[in-house]
């Protein structure tokens, strides 16, 4: 039996490594989405609204296939961290989240011929206090800048983490794969 095609509605090199871990063939486009937040619209509202419409805006141009969109976004103390961008916004995000809690939120839409499945995995990393020069030598070794919470969890980044709370360690690097393949499964696309 051939599988529908599957899509990934990101550009996102990390979501595009994570989910050849699966070893299914898929092909990436781009979804062109306003990611402007609704007045009010809370953190976990918001990535899930994004990543359900990136999924529908790609599924519109390609209705068979089966289409995954994401969205993450770091919150810490209620405040969303964007990616930094330069060294100097990364060591003052980094300096201003040590020895705090930071929520990475997944939000995730898979949306197939047979249904669709939208849901949000939550991911706590709890960093370590450090000094203004440990986090000025992470920021320059790992140039975290394209990463929101300024920091990269498969790199040298580790090194900063207390611990991790969560369900799938995936969903800290931006695609939470153990929900990407229930949902897949639910909407009868065969995983190995």
């Amino acid at each position: 039996m051939a599988l529908p095609e599957l899509i990934l509605a990101s550009t996102s090199p990390y979501r595009r490594d994570l989910l050849r871990r699966l070893q299914i063939p898929f092909r990436v486009e781009i979804a062109a989405v306003d990611e402007t937040p609704l007045p009010d619209e809370a953190p976990e509202t918001l990535v899930c609204r994004l990543a359900d419409a990136k999924a529908l805006a790609v599924a519109q141009r390609f209705p068979q296939a089966v289409v995954i969109g994401a969205d993450q976004m770091a919150v810490c103390a209620g405040r969303i961290l964007g990616k930094p961008g330069n060294i100097e916004q990364a060591v003052a995000q980094l300096t201003w989240m040590q020895g705090q809690a930071v929520d990475f939120l997944n939000g995730v839409a898979v949306v197939a011929p047979s249904g669709t499945e939208v849901f949000l995995v939550p991911y706590r990393v709890v960093l370590y206090a450090l000094t203004h020069a440990e986090i000025r030598r992470y920021v320059e070794r790992d140039t975290p800048l394209d990463c929101a919470g300024s920091f990269r969890s498969e790199g040298l980044g580790i090194s900063l983490v207390e611990h991790m709370e969560g369900e799938d360690p995936n969903a800290l690097m931006g695609l939470p794969l153990i929900a990407v393949c229930r949902a897949l499964r639910n909407l009868g696309y065969l995983l190995p």
